[in-house]
C-alpha cells in the first residue's frame, strides 16, 4: 500500500472514530492501526526467517527467478521467490544480484523501492 494512502486512512479512521464514538472510537481505531502495523511487522519476519537460511545471493535457479519478476514489485516481495536475500552491488540506483550453481545471475535494479528493471546474464560458454 501506498504510504501516503495508508496514512491517511489511518488519520481518516482515528477522526471518524473520535466524531462518532468520541475517546472510545479514537482507541478502537487506534487499536485497528496498531493491529495492521503488527501484521506487517510479522509479514517482514516471516520473510526475513526464510530467507536467512540460504546464503547471501545464492538462488536455486535464476532463470525461474527471472520468469516471476515484474516491474514494481517491492523488494518485500522479491524475496519469496529468491529464497535469500541478494547481494547489493551498487547503492544509486539499489541493484541487486542472485547466482544460481550454473553461474546464472539475476541482476534487479529497484528505485524508490520498487523493480524497475532486471538483467538475466548467463556466463560466456567459450565455444567457438
Amino acid at each position: 500500500m501506498n504510504q501516503k494512502l495508508g496514512l491517511a486512512l489511518a488519520l481518516a479512521a482515528l477522526l471518524a472514530g473520535g466524531v462518532f464514538f468520541g475517546w472510545q472510537g479514537v482507541i478502537f481505531a487506534l487499536t485497528g492501526v496498531v493491529f495492521w502495523l503488527l501484521m506487517q511487522f510479522s509479514r517482514l519476519m516471516r520473510v526475513m526467517r526464510m530467507a536467512k537460511d540460504a546464503p547471501i545471493g545464492h538462488i536455486d535457479s535464476a532463470v525461474m527467478l527471472n520468469a516471476k519478476l515484474k516491474v514494481g514489485m517491492r523488494l518485500l516481495e522479491v524475496l519469496p521467490l529468491a529464497r535469500s536475500l541478494g547481494r547489493k552491488t551498487a547503492s544509486e540506483p539499489e541493484t541487486f544480484v542472485w547466482t544460481d550453481p550454473g553461474e546464472v545471475s539475476v541482476e534487479v535494479v529497484l528505485e524508490q523501492g520498487r523493480v524497475t528493471h532486471w538483467t538475466l546474464q548467463r556466463p560466456e560458454t567459450g565455444q567457438d
